[in-house]
């Protein structure tokens, strides 16, 4: 009898492929900006805010159901998209998104609104108003409507 030693063959370790790109949180999304790197102008951060086409159908269904409020519209910015309203009882103004009114004005500063509110994720300590309705347009201002007519003066 041989005493030949037997060795199982050697087999290199297996290694996984190495990526050119490691994934990273936020994910790339083709065509976005935002996450390319280096410095980021705050202008194109994506907004945290829910808009009425991301908010959620439990948030939106939440707040269709809840009470309807009155206001005046504090400050509105059609360039940023967004303002204030100022609720009839006096408390915090509330943050609203263009998106979230309703009809064909734009708002201006003293007109009367009805709106109901929504929180604002993550924390839902803070709320936005959302199915935004001028009920009265501020006299003797210009309004001017989506399409840019101006109406009134």
């Amino acid at each position: 009898m041989t005493s030949e030693s037997t060795s199982p063959p050697v087999v290199p370790p297996l290694h996984s492929p190495k990526s050119p790109v490691w994934p990273t949180f936020p994910f790339h999304r083709e065509g976005s900006r935002v996450w390319e790197r280096g410095g980021v102008p705050p202008r194109d951060l994506p907004s945290p805010l829910p808009t009425k086409r991301t908010r959620t159908y439990s948030a939106t269904a939440r707040a269709s159901a809840g009470p309807m409020f009155k206001g005046v519209c504090k400050q509105f910015s059609r360039s940023q998209g967004h303002g204030f309203i100022t609720p009839e009882n006096g408390s915090e103004d509330i943050f609203v998104h263009v998106s979230d009114i309703e009809g064909e004005y734009v708002p201006v500063e003293g007109d009367e609104v009805t709106y109901k509110m929504c929180p604002i994720p993550p924390k839902n300590q803070k709320f936005q108003a959302v199915e935004v309705v001028l009920t009265q347009l501020a006299p003797h201002t210009p309004h001017e409507t989506w399409s840019g007519q101006v109406v009134g003066s």
